[in-house]
């Protein structure tokens, strides 16, 4: 279970880190766009985010 977990963060460390080493100019302006969003929109883009997450490993578990 730990070791999921670990390989879980691993990956997300790597791909963020391919997104700010390969596109920098680009996260900046997704960020300022993010800024530009109110609190609800980015708050709904997150819980539809970690739904879709849940929803993939659920998924990916039954196979």
């Amino acid at each position: 279970m730990i070791e999921t977990v670990i390989h879980g963060l691993a990956l997300v460390m790597i791909i963020e880190g391919l997104a700010y080493a390969l596109a920098p100019s680009l996260l900046e302006r997704m960020l300022e766009a993010m800024r530009a969003m109110p609190l609800d929109m980015r708050r709904l883009i997150g819980v539809s985010s970690l739904a879709t997450g849940v929803a993939m490993l659920w998924i990916l578990q039954s196979f």
